[in-house]
């Protein structure tokens, strides 16, 4: 991906959708493409753009996984202090179907029309280095746990994900706080969700062996 030029106006969120909004219908859309469309905006709106399919109330189903190990990439970068993207050559030909894109530039608009009044810059340090460097340490987390297949609750690590995206791209260190206090809660939850899970098979494994001795013995 090219540099950012430093002379280029930083566009807004709003601004970002409408270019996504107004893409030719012909056009054959990869993840590439679409990072080419955006320009390079920084980690944040990429952030946003990756969490989103799992992040929405209804899931896009198949994208929990890829996009999980491409934030793990991007949280990496952010923890060597990178101050720009570098997006895998793999990963750019990820293609999208128009329906989900405007699936998420539905969501995006609806967030956005309570949330834009409230975004604004503030508590900044959180996005100087050290508060870049916990924010990527919880990507890493949110990311394992979008990976892993447990059946409706990839959407609150992908929300965590979302809200640091909007907090770094907007420079509000108030919805980074926000993450970090839904991330504990994504935790706790997988945490649970694998604890009764280990319970439920060993409980059935336990079943299946008495039965078994009783048909047998």
């Amino acid at each position: 991906m090219t540099h950012m030029n430093p002379e280029a106006p930083k566009l807004s969120l709003s601004e970002i959708l409408n270019q996504l909004a107004n893409v030719p219908e012909d056009m054959v859309l990869t993840f590439g493409k679409i990072v080419e469309l955006l320009g390079n905006k920084g980690f944040g709106i990429l952030l946003i753009f990756l969490s989103l399919p799992s992040a929405i109330p209804a899931p896009a189903a198949g994208y929990s996984v890829p996009f999980g190990l491409i934030l793990w990439v991007l949280a990496l970068q952010m923890l060597r202090g990178k101050n720009t993207p570098v997006i895998p050559q793999k990963a750019k030909s990820l293609r999208f179907n128009k329906t989900l894109i405007k699936k998420m530039i539905g969501a995006l608009s609806f967030f956005f029309k309570f949330t834009e009044h409230l975004i604004r810059p503030r508590l900044k340090w959180l996005n100087s280095r050290p508060g870049r460097s916990l924010m990527s340490i919880i990507v890493l987390i949110m990311g394992t746990l979008m990976c892993i297949p447990i059946p409706g609750t990839n959407t609150l690590p992908a929300m965590v994900i979302f809200l640091i995206g909007v907090g770094i791209s907007e420079d509000d260190g108030i919805f980074c706080i926000g993450a970090v206090f839904f991330g504990i809660l994504a935790i706790a939850l997988y945490a649970c969700a694998i604890y009764y899970g280990m319970e439920i098979i060993d409980a059935v494994k336990d079943y299946i062996k008495d039965w078994l001795q009783r048909m047998f013995v």
